[in-house]
């Protein structure tokens, strides 16, 4: 079982790509909503202001998991600590819950940022370790490179791409996915399709794709800065969609629409086809 999947850790608030008083302000709305789970991360830029948010917030610290995740710039030997150590403090902790890797890195040999990882997790910087955005074939690569556990793959994860490769690479080797871009940022909305799904419920569009995400058994990240969102994204948990709605909505896999494609960016994967 994931590590998200503790308290409601699996509803968990995105803060990218939010920085300055929009992102305090949805800190604070989320914790008043309930959410505990917050992930961030070094390329986003905004540690220090989500760190502050949450000291701010006054919600005890063992209630909070804090997620980030190390820029694929800093997995040399010299570079990667000392950053971790700056995250903790931009953070205003002394461990964060959920320490990962952002990306593969570049070329896809990734042993030595993983070692640099497991390394992190010895030495008490993290409670947990994970990556993010590794290919089904990284993901058996991992567990065969390191002994401590990896606790998530963080994904692109949505019903408008198929990942059932991951899905299935998650169950063998039990490093549990998590979901980022989960609405496909607002790409769901076009297709009528979830919007028909929830109103059976009493529901939208976006909690319709939410619960189908939690019912595959994965945890996911949600953003918006519009409190209404913040709080229905977050109500997902009070309905179940029937074996029908899910694979109607699972069927919409077939609309291929990924929006991080390989290429795009210096360490961006060739994907599971």
């Amino acid at each position: 079982m994931s590590v998200y999947f503790e308290k409601s850790y699996q509803r968990g608030f995105g803060t990218y790509p939010l920085k300055g008083e929009p992102l305090k302000a949805a800190i604070h709305e989320a914790i008043m909503v309930g959410y505990r789970a917050f992930d961030t991360a070094q390329m986003y830029g905004n540690e220090a202001e989500t760190g502050e948010a949450l000291a701010e917030s006054g919600v005890d610290r063992s209630e909070l998991c804090i997620t980030t995740k190390v820029h694929p710039d800093n997995y040399s030997e010299e570079k990667f600590l000392p950053s971790i150590e700056a995250s903790l403090k931009a953070l205003r902790v002394d461990q964060v819950d959920v320490l990962m890797l952002h990306w593969p890195a570049i070329g896809g040999e990734n042993a030595q940022s993983l070692r640099l990882l497991q390394k992190a997790f010895h030495i008490g910087l993290a409670r947990n370790i994970g990556i993010s955005n590794y290919t089904a074939r990284m993901m058996r690569d991992a567990q065969s490179i390191i002994e401590a556990p990896l606790v998530t793959n963080q994904v692109e994860f949505h019903p408008l791409i198929d990942q059932s490769r991951l899905l299935d690479a998650a169950e063998e080797t039990k490093i549990p996915l998590s979901s980022y871009c989960s609405v496909a940022r607002g790409e769901v909305f076009k297709h009528a399709v979830f919007a028909e799904v929830g109103a059976r419920y009493g529901k939208t569009a976006a909690q319709a794709v939410l619960r189908w995400i939690f019912q595959k058994g994965v945890s996911m990240n949600t953003m918006s800065t519009k409190p209404e969102n913040i709080r229905a994204n977050f109500e997902i948990v009070d309905f179940v969609l029937s074996p029908e709605d899910m694979k109607r909505i699972g069927a919409m896999n077939a609309t291929n629409y990924r929006i991080l494609k390989a290429g795009m960016l210096p360490w961006v994967p060739d994907w599971d086809p």
